[in-house]
C-alpha cells in the first residue's frame, strides 16, 4: 500500500503519516508533496493506491489537482480523500462533484482517519 500525502504543512503531513503508521504499521509506504504541482509530479513518477489531499496550497490547490486527476483515465479510479479545514457544506459538495471519494475535516482524529482509509484497503487485510 502506497499513500500520497499532499499538504503544504510538513507538520500536517507528519501527523497523518504517524497516525497511519500506528494504525496500519506502514513504515515506508508514503509519498509526500507540499503542493498540487509536486503531487502531480509524484504521481507521474510512482504508483500510489490512495491520495490524502489538502485543499489550500500554493501553485496548484487540492481541488484543482483533483479535477486534473479525474480528467486522466489512469487516475479516474484512484481513491482521493480530501483532508482539509474547509468545513463548509458547499466545499464538501464541490469536492464530491470534482471526484473526491471522501472528505475529512481537520483537525483529524485517529478514529476518523482510520475509518476513511480502511474503506479503501479492506481487501488488503488491514
Amino acid at each position: 500500500m502506497r499513500i500520497l500525502v499532499v499538504d503544504d504543512s510538513r507538520v500536517a503531513r507528519n501527523i497523518v503519516k504517524n497516525m497511519l503508521k500506528s494504525m496500519y504499521h506502514v513504515e515506508d509506504g508514503f509519498v509526500e508533496a507540499s503542493n498540487g504541482e509536486e503531487a502531480w509530479s509524484a504521481l507521474q513518477a510512482s504508483s500510489v493506491d490512495l491520495v490524502l489531499l489538502d485543499w489550500n496550497m500554493a501553485l496548484l490547490n487540492g481541488i484543482d489537482l483533483l479535477r486534473r486527476l479525474r480528467r486522466e483515465d489512469r487516475f479516474k479510479a484512484l481513491p482521493v480523500i480530501m483532508v482539509t479545514s474547509e468545513a463548509a457544506k458547499y466545499n464538501v459538495i464541490e469536492a464530491v462533484k470534482a471526484g473526491a471519494n471522501d472528505y475529512l475535516i481537520k483537525p483529524l482524529t485517529e478514529k476518523n482517519l482510520y475509518e476513511k482509509v480502511r474503506k479503501y484497503f479492506v481487501q488488503e487485510g488491514l
